[in-house]
């Protein structure tokens, strides 16, 4: 019998917290390709990446996300899946996001429902509607990128299962990823709990595909218990930037390592790149030679 094959995604830099928070976050594009080459070695097939500008501040500028497209891809052949969310600034609208799709990723987040983001003094209303939702999927139907789909409570899950999938919006299979821990940043997020990841699981279509991912100290729990339920699982220091409670993580590559350690002890194997995206339906591309 084959062993099951773990999909490990990375989210290696953050629309919130800097080098502030932690020197070894990755920022701008060169810098971030090699983190991700770094992860991609240790075992992640999918990198989730938000982008900065020249002064560390966070952009959905397309020309950005085409310069982190180049850099990556010159480094390896890993899944690149670009975040949709609106820039953590004052001034970015919820549409901002969707820029990002022209610059050509295999994947790009959609996050499912009606939020409320706050950091700091700054509020971010993210108000992803039914209609403005069927525009963005629509949008990556159209360009052949595959959505991940991001799910932070119950009734976004329920409009996707009940509403989304069966108007054909998402194609087979559907990928979800659910978000653990936001609550105090997001208005609309739950936290990490046996119950509600077993509840959502439950709610799942027969041939979906999912993950889990869990903030700060909900992250360990929530991709562990996602393997022992069948699922992926996504770290990095978008979610966390700690190895252990007052223990700075020292990499990226560090959060992956231990993933990938607790998952072939379980028995599992760890999905390449190629093999991340003939589960996911997504078209292969000629691997890069890697550095």
């Amino acid at each position: 019998m084959a062993k099951r094959k773990i999909i490990v995604t990375v989210a290696p830099t953050s629309n919130f917290h800097g080098k502030e928070a932690n020197p070894a976050l990755p920022e701008q594009p060169k810098e971030i390709a090699e983190d991700v080459y770094r992860c991609l070695n240790a075992g992640a097939s999918i990198a989730h990446i938000h982008a900065r500008d020249k002064n560390g501040v966070p952009t959905n500028d397309v020309n950005v996300f085409k310069e982190l497209k180049a850099e990556v891809s010159a480094k390896c052949n890993i899944v690149q899946q670009f975040s949709t969310a609106p820039a953590m600034t004052p001034e970015s609208h919820i549409d901002d996001g969707l820029q990002v799709l022209d610059a050509g990723p295999e994947m790009a987040s959609l996050d499912c429902g009606l939020m409320q983001a706050q950091f700091g003094s700054l509020k971010k209303p993210t108000l992803w509607d039914r209609d403005w939702l069927r525009n963005a999927a629509t949008k990556m139907k159209e360009k052949n990128i595959k959505p991940e789909l991001e799910i932070f409570n119950h009734a976004q899950l329920e409009d996707v299962v009940n509403i989304f999938i069966p108007e054909g919006l998402i194609e087979a299979p559907p990928s979800f990823n659910f978000v653990f821990g936001m609550l105090k940043i997001n208005q609309g997020a739950i936290q990490f709990s046996m119950e509600n990841l077993t509840h959502m699981v439950r709610k799942l279509p027969q041939n979906a595909l999912f993950g889990a991912m869990g903030v700060g100290p909900q992250q360990h729990q929530a991709t562990i218990s996602s393997l022992l339920l069948g699922g992926n699982v996504r770290v990095g220091f978008e979610d966390n930037i700690y190895f252990r409670k007052g223990e700075l993580a020292t990499s990226n590559a560090q959060l992956v390592e231990r993933i990938v350690g607790i998952a072939t002890d379980l028995g599992y194997e760890i999905a390449s790149p190629d093999e991340a995206r003939e589960i996911l339906g997504i078209k292969k591309v000629e691997a890069t030679k890697s550095l």
